[in-house]
């Protein structure tokens, strides 16, 4: 069993991490996802975890985290009458399955592999929030298939491969269909229960050698319980400041945030 030395900056960590990813996520709308997974992986390298497959947990704790927050986001959203399930329901199928198939090539994969994903598709997000335009058009309503199995399965790969709850994929694919923002945002948070699950499940039976301690498969239970707890709480906070300000520009920080985030990655995968 670890000593206190090596628990304690590991807890106080983890209680800073919930705590700003839960204000993020409350003020600006995204899934803490896109935040945990490089912190996650930041303080668990620098207290000396640093394998070759701390990715994977890295991911797999951040969206065991989302089948909590995104049951309580979709709930609050429905209570709103926001959530489209005839959107939800047919692309549940395909979303689970791109889940199921990015769990598959994720326990195949490194953490200079998973970096490299996490790193590229973060840059392009960052760069979606920080120019998108809400006037952007593909169509005037949700396409019908193959092209949504191909895009439901997309968001479920990527999500599971980058270890976030899929809005940042479906709310743009939603708007640039014609749906209104915040029923995007609703039906969006539905994602990451689809997500989530048979990728933890997975994930919970994927053993990685030389994880932080009291990780079962790659899933770190300190990390999950104590985040999880700091940052149902702090989200409220978040929600206010939200409330309280112009989120425009507060989008625009966070997205060259992001994108530093992700470029810093793919340094480290660069070697540079």
């Amino acid at each position: 069993m670890p000593d206190l030395a090596t628990l304690l900056p590991m807890l106080i960590l983890l209680l800073v991490i919930g705590a700003i990813s839960g204000v993020v996520a409350g003020l600006l709308g995204v899934g803490g996802g896109i935040v945990l997974v490089p912190a996650f992986f930041y303080a668990f390298s620098h207290m000396g975890y640093d394998g070759p497959h701390l990715m994977q947990v890295c991911v797999a704790t951040s969206l065991a985290t989302i089948i909590v927050t995104s049951v309580r986001s979709v709930t609050a959203h429905n209570k709103k009458g926001a959530v489209d399930w005839s959107i939800l329901k047919s692309w549940a199928l395909w979303i689970a399955l791109g889940a199921i198939a990015g769990v598959f090539v994720a326990s195949r994969l490194n953490s200079t592999a998973l970096q490299a994903i996490f790193g590229g598709v973060g840059v392009i997000v960052g760069l979606y929030m920080a120019f998108g335009r809400s006037e952007w058009r593909i169509g005037e309503a949700m396409p019908g298939q193959p092209v949504r199995g191909l895009l439901g399965g997309m968001t479920g790969f990527l999500s599971t491969l980058m270890g976030i709850g899929g809005g940042s994929f479906g709310v743009p694919i939603m708007t640039l269909y014609g749906q209104p923002i915040h029923r995007a945002v609703a039906t969006a948070a539905g994602f990451g229960v689809l997500i989530a699950v048979p990728s933890v499940l997975g994930y919970l039976l994927l053993p990685v050698e030389g994880a932080p301690p009291y990780t079962i498969g790659a899933v770190n239970i300190p990390a999950l319980v104590i985040v999880l707890a700091v940052s149902l709480n702090t989200t409220t906070l978040g929600v206010k400041l939200a409330h309280s300000m112009d989120p425009k520009p507060l989008k625009r920080v966070f997205a060259v945030f992001i994108s530093l985030v992700a470029l810093n990655m793919l340094r480290k995968v660069a070697g540079l």
